[in-house]
C-alpha cells in the first residue's frame, strides 16, 4: 500500500482507547489524511454519548453514527441462536457476530465517500482483525485496509494511554480499570489486567466490574419465572406479550442480569493460535439459548436433533472465525431454517441465583406422546415387539462376537 495515495480514510470508531488515538496517529502517519469516523450502534448504550464531539476534537472531519441494532438482532443474533451455535460449548459469540454487520456498513460508507482505505483498531493478536477484514473483503475485495496495531511502535495499553495523554485525548478509563471490554446489546466481554492469569477468580462482587449483571450471590433469594414464546425458532413474546426482537433481548437482559444469569469465565482458543482468558456477561442470550434448546427437545425428531448439534459446532466456528459472509454459512442457514419449521411453542424457565431451571414447555408440534411414554398401562405400545428389534439391532454385535469366539478357539 502506497501511503502517498491515501488521502481519505474511513475509520471504524468506537471512541474507546484504541480508536481514540488512531485518529491523530493516522493524520501523523498518512500525510494528514482526512479521517471519517463511523460508529455503529449495536446496543452498547451510553458508550455512544459525546462521540461526535470527541471524534472531531481529535481530528475526524465527520462522524457517522449508524443504528444497526435491529439488523444485528434479526439478521445475525437470531440465526445463530436458531443454529444453537456456541463456540467451544460456552461462548455465545457476542463480539464475533457484531463485526460483520459493522464492517458491511462501513464498506457502504467508504464507497459513498470515495475513501482510499478503511482502518480498524483491532490488535494483531486478536480475532477481530480477521472478522473485520474478511467482511470487508466480501464487499470491497480491493479496498486497502490499515491496521495500526500491525504498524505502529505502541506495544501495550499503557503505552496507548501515554499517547492519549500526550495528545490531550480524554479517556473514560484509568490505568487501574483498564480492562479491554466490548459491549453490545447481546453481551459484555472483559479481558486483561488480573484476568490474564487464569488462576485469578473474577472480581464479580467488586463495584463497577459487572455492568449487565449481578453476581449470583447478590441475586434475589426468590426465583423469577419467565415464559418465552417462539415461532419457527424465533423468539416472539415474553410472558404472553408480543415484543420486537430488540425489546425481547433488552427485557431478558434485565431479568437475567438481576438474577445473576449468563456469567461465563472462559479460556478459549483464538483463531490466531493462542489461548486467551475472558469473562463474559450474556444474561438475556443465555436465557434464550436455554429456552430454544428446551423447545427443540419437544419439536425435533431424534436424528435431526442429533445432526443439528453437529452443524452447530461448525456454525459457531464460522462465526468465531469471521466467515459470516461465506457460502457455507448460508447453506447451513438453509438447513437450520428447515429444522425450525415446527419449533413453535412456549417455554417457562425459573431463574434463580445464576441458574436456569426448566419449568414447563408446550408446543402444538410436540413429538412427545404421554400415552406412548407412560410407565402406566397403555394400549399403543406393544412391549413384546422390543425383543425382535433388539435382535436385529444387535445382530452385528452377535456376528462379531461369534467370529471372535471361533478365532480364539
Amino acid at each position: 500500500m502506497n501511503k502517498e495515495n491515501i488521502k481519505k480514510v474511513v475509520l471504524a470508531y468506537s471512541g474507546g482507547l484504541d480508536t481514540s488515538i488512531i485518529i491523530p496517529w493516522l493524520k501523523e502517519n498518512y500525510n494528514n489524511c482526512e479521517v471519517i469516523a463511523v460508529s455503529a450502534n449495536v446496543g452498547q448504550g451510553d458508550e455512544l454519548d459525546g462521540l461526535e464531539e470527541k471524534a472531531k476534537k481529535t481530528g475526524a472531519s465527520k462522524l457517522y453514527i449508524l443504528d444497526l441494532t435491529k439488523e444485528f438482532v434479526e439478521e445475525y443474533i437470531f440465526p445463530t441462536l436458531k443454529a444453537g451455535a456456541k463456540y467451544e460449548d460456552d461462548y455465545l459469540l457476542g463480539t464475533s457476530f457484531a463485526r460483520p454487520v459493522i464492517a458491511k456498513h462501513i464498506v457502504e460508507i467508504a464507497k459513498a465517500e470515495g475513501a482510499d482505505a478503511i482502518c480498524h483498531g483491532c490488535t494483531g493478536k486478536g480475532n477481530d482483525q480477521v472478522r473485520f477484514e474478511l467482511s470487508i473483503k466480501a464487499f470491497a475485495p480491493d479496498m486497502p485496509i490499515i491496521a495500526p496495531w500491525r504498524e505502529w511502535s505502541i506495544k501495550s495499553r499503557d503505552e496507548e494511554i501515554d499517547y492519549a495523554e500526550a495528545h490531550n485525548i480524554p479517556l473514560k478509563i484509568s490505568r487501574e480499570t483498564n480492562y479491554s471490554k466490548d459491549k453490545n446489546l447481546w453481551h459484555l466481554s472483559h479481558e486483561g489486567l488480573d484476568l490474564e492469569d487464569p488462576a485469578n477468580e473474577p472480581q464479580y462482587n467488586k463495584p463497577g466490574f459487572l455492568e449487565m449483571s449481578v453476581s449470583p450471590e447478590m441475586a434475589p433469594d426468590k426465583p423469577t419465572y419467565v415464559k418465552i414464546g417462539f415461532e419457527k425458532g424465533v423468539p416472539v413474546s415474553i410472558d404472553g406479550e408480543k415484543l420486537d426482537a430488540v425489546a425481547i433481548v433488552q427485557k431478558l437482559n434485565a431479568l437475567g442480569g438481576a438474577n445473576g444469569i449468563g456469567l461465563a469465565d472462559l479460556v478459549e482458543n483464538r483463531l490466531v493460535g493462542m489461548k486467551s482468558r475472558g469473562v463474559y456477561e450474556t444474561p438475556g442470550g443465555t436465557i434464550l439459548y436455554k429456552a430454544h434448546a428446551v423447545l427443540e427437545t419437544l419439536c425435533l425428531d431424534r436424528d435431526t436433533q442429533h445432526y443439528k448439534a453437529l452443524i452447530a459446532q461448525k456454525y459457531a466456528e464460522l462465526v468465531y472465525f469471521g466467515q459470516w459472509f461465506t457460502p457455507l454459512r448460508e447453506a447451513l442457514d438453509a438447513f437450520v431454517d428447515s429444522t425450525q419449521q415446527t419449533v413453535t411453542g412456549e417455554v417457562t424457565l425459573k431463574l434463580y441465583k445464576g441458574n436456569i431451571i426448566n419449568a414447563g414447555v408446550t408446543s402444538p408440534y410436540s413429538l412427545y406422546s404421554e400415552e406412548i411414554a407412560t410407565f402406566d398401562a397403555d394400549n399403543v405400545y406393544d412391549q413384546s415387539q422390543a425383543e425382535g428389534f433388539i435382535n436385529l439391532f444387535g445382530l452385528p454385535i452377535k456376528v462379531a462376537a461369534s467370529m471372535k469366539k471361533k478365532i480364539d478357539q
